[in-house]
């Protein structure tokens, strides 16, 4: 993929792009073959190879420049707005509404934050689009001072992208290197954007989590789905569960799935999907805690961890649970090598490397566990 930002070094963040892309993915496989390389027993399906662009199905632009003149994309050494609104990963959909939004921040008249000054509002503009085409997009300010003037002239954004749903006022005084703040301000009726996936229709609040890559999400889940199926299991917990994306596809008639997630709004957003589904039902809490404080064990256990893994608690537990089944999806391999260090008792038999960010060192990669042997 050519990009005329990495070209000019005005953006550097696809570290590989100038690596073909055949090659990405063989030396993700590899990398992820090493980690694992002490479990001689484990199958590697077939990668899944996701789009070289367009994949992101959300952008986190930071605003730079002025109100009359505003940057969307990131910031350069000394603090100055660098424009990447044509970045070539972000989905179609949600670059051709960038403009738009630019346009919408001058009418405005707001400021966006200079943060070698530490002045002015808008920090960040967070964009992201359904598979249906919808969008969601989030204004973090500084404060809650430029609402009153989003709101006036939000009408006639709203008439001018029809496609626009869910706009919210995200507000973050701290000055921090973060995206968001804690508080969202809904400006619209709707406040949660529907994100159909595999049949699956899930929904997506403003401080929820979900996958940047659709379509390489969808084949995440479909695979875990698969595994679980095949095993068959009466009961399935989804820990670090998000929007709920695993267990509602691991749901089936007379399945007990339980979902487990530190954010409360995630949670919220699980609980609406799955207002249909009596057997399925999810909870806010810490994912080790509800485990070592539970006094049942399920037959099977799914666990999506943040890039730190599971930590020697919750791998501890798994390994003297009797769990006969773990489904693993990490987004960093070494920790995920490290937590299976601690659960020998539960061996990788099948494991699938998913790119679910080109051009970049990321990778996801999934492994399904079985219990050899049994606990002490």
């Amino acid at each position: 993929m050519q990009c005329s930002y990495f070209d000019a070094h005005a953006c550097r963040s696809c570290t590989l792009i100038e690596v073909p892309y055949a090659d990405q993915v063989r030396d993700k496989e590899e990398r992820c073959a090493e980690l694992l390389s002490a479990h001689t027993g484990l199958q590697w399906l077939p990668s899944v190879r996701s789009p070289q662009e367009g994949y992101r199905n959300k952008a986190k632009m930071v605003v730079g420049g002025t109100a009359a003149a505003p940057t969307f994309g990131i910031l350069d050494a000394e603090g100055r707005g660098v424009d990447l609104r044509g970045c070539g990963v972000i989905a179609p959909g949600i670059r051709e509404v960038l403009p738009v939004l630019a346009r919408f921040v001058t009418r405005a008249g707001i400021a966006p934050y200079d943060v070698p000054r530490r002045r002015g509002e808008l920090k960040h503009v967070l964009v992201t689009e359904s598979p249906t085409g919808e969008l969601m997009v989030r204004f973090v300010l500084r404060t809650d001072g430029p609402v009153a003037r989003i709101r006036e002239h939000l009408p006639a954004l709203l008439a001018n992208l029809p496609r626009l749903v869910v706009v919210t006022a995200n507000l973050l005084p701290e000055h921090k290197a973060v995206v968001e703040g804690d508080v969202d301000i809904p400006l619209t009726e709707r406040t949660t954007l529907a994100m159909p996936l595999g049949g699956i229709a899930l929904d997506l609040r403003p401080q929820s989590f979900f996958q940047t890559n659709t379509r390489v999400a969808q084949e995440l889940y479909a695979q875990v789905a698969r595994w679980v199926d095949e095993i068959g299991p009466a009961s399935v917990w989804d820990l670090y569960c998000g929007v709920g994306g695993f267990a509602l596809h691991c749901a089936a008639p007379g399945r007990r799935v339980v979902g487990i997630e530190v954010s409360a709004e995630a949670v919220e957003s699980a609980r609406h999907a799955a207002r249909d589904l009596p057997d399925v039902e999810f909870a806010a809490g810490d994912a080790t805690r509800f485990a070592l404080e539970s006094t049942e064990v399920p037959d099977l256990v799914v666990v999506n961890p943040p890039r730190r893994g599971i930590g020697p608690d919750l791998a501890g537990w798994l390994e003297t649970s009797g769990v006969r089944h773990v489904v693993y999806s990490s987004c960093n391999p070494v920790t995920l090598a490290k937590d299976l260090e601690a659960m020998p008792s539960l061996r990788p038999v099948r494991g699938r490397v998913l790119d679910m960010f080109p051009h970049t060192a990321h990778v996801e990669v999934a492994v399904l566990l079985e219990r050899v042997v049994a606990p002490r």
